[in-house]
């Protein structure tokens, strides 16, 4: 910073507060600076300067899975936010075990970031701390959770999707939910139980089955039910992938969609415009979930001693192929 100083002509204390922002500086002194750090080549150490004022300009972001095609949208979201504000961006896969989440999270705060965004693993038991560098939780809420988090409206999501179900005249109704212990996945279970409820059509427990959020669990589920007497005449997965491997198991089960089964599904990827028949389902906005945490967190960072917020973004039924109406 000495170089810098002796380029450019002003004093060691001039440089330090353009280069961290401690003070305003006349612009023309700013410039000064500036054009002297590019003559010089001069690339600031972030971790060094992270130790002096005791956070970095690093977000850290923890996923469940990233093979999942929902979630990069979101990450776009985040990115999107960090980069025109200046921050950057560190991401980390958990592949839902909840004790890579802790060692993730663990390591993360040694770098000094910012501020962390965690949609949380299955199991997470992360929580709250008040001394350490602020925490969003996204898309699901770990046990316990009492600070910020951004989700979607997953019990009035799953709602509508039964609710489209039901007015097409379905009655005899599979479900394929999440895994229980999943916020999310709970949520839309109650939602898609209470439309049933609230139209009087009664459903085994039978006509439950749970997966992981998977193709290949979505697959074996949706075997399972079109074995079941009587069998469904729709069914609906509660994510997109289990959708896709529902589609697989009708067709390897000599039946088609929706012809004789229908399918509803929840996430609105994109994929699904392309499946055949391309599939009704419930879209979340992944891209919007990321920005708007990404936002919150930022709030947070600037403004820590605010409560916490929780905000629930909308959901939007997109109707295609994949139902039958039996009212005709």
């Amino acid at each position: 910073m000495l170089q810098i100083a002796r380029e450019a002509g002003v004093s060691l204390g001039t440089v330090s507060h353009v280069m961290n922002g401690t003070a305003i500086v006349r612009e023309p002194l700013r410039q000064r600076v500036l054009n002297a750090v590019k003559n010089l080549g001069y690339e600031p150490n972030e971790l060094s300067r992270g130790l002096r004022l005791n956070k970095t300009s690093i977000i850290g972001m923890i996923i469940p899975d990233i093979t999942n095609p929902f979630f990069p949208a979101v990450v776009r979201g985040v990115e999107d936010v960090a980069y025109k504000n200046s921050y950057r961006l560190v991401l980390c896969n958990t592949d839902n075990d909840s004790s890579k989440e802790i060692t993730y999270l663990s390591q993360l705060k040694s770098f000094l970031p910012a501020g962390i965004l965690l949609i949380p693993s299955m199991g997470s038991t992360v929580a709250t701390n008040s001394s350490g560098p602020p925490v969003v939780c996204v898309d699901r809420r770990p046990q316990g959770w009492k600070g910020d988090m951004v989700t979607v409206a997953n019990r009035e999501g799953a709602y509508k999707a039964a609710r489209h179900l039901i007015d097409m005249g379905h009655r005899q109704i599979g479900l394929i939910a999440g895994p229980s212990y999943l916020t999310n996945a709970q949520d839309r279970l109650l939602g898609f139980t209470q439309a049933l409820n609230d139209a009087q059509i009664p459903i085994a427990p039978e006509y439950i089955q749970e997966a992981l959020f998977d193709r290949a669990t979505g697959y074996s589920s949706a075997m399972r039910l079109l074995q079941m007497l009587p069998r469904p005449t729709a069914i609906f997965t509660t994510n997109d992938l289990m959708a896709m491997g529902a589609l697989l198991a009708v067709r390897e089960s000599k039946l088609s969609c929706p012809k004789d089964v229908s399918i509803i599904s929840f996430d609105g990827l994109e994929q699904t415009e392309l499946t055949d028949p391309p599939l009704t389902t419930v879209y979340q906005p992944g891209y919007q979930l990321g920005y708007t945490a990404a936002r919150l967190l930022l709030e947070r960072i600037d403004a820590s001693k605010q409560p916490a917020q929780e905000i629930v973004l909308e959901t939007t039924l997109r109707v295609r192929n994949s139902v039958a109406n039996l009212n005709r």
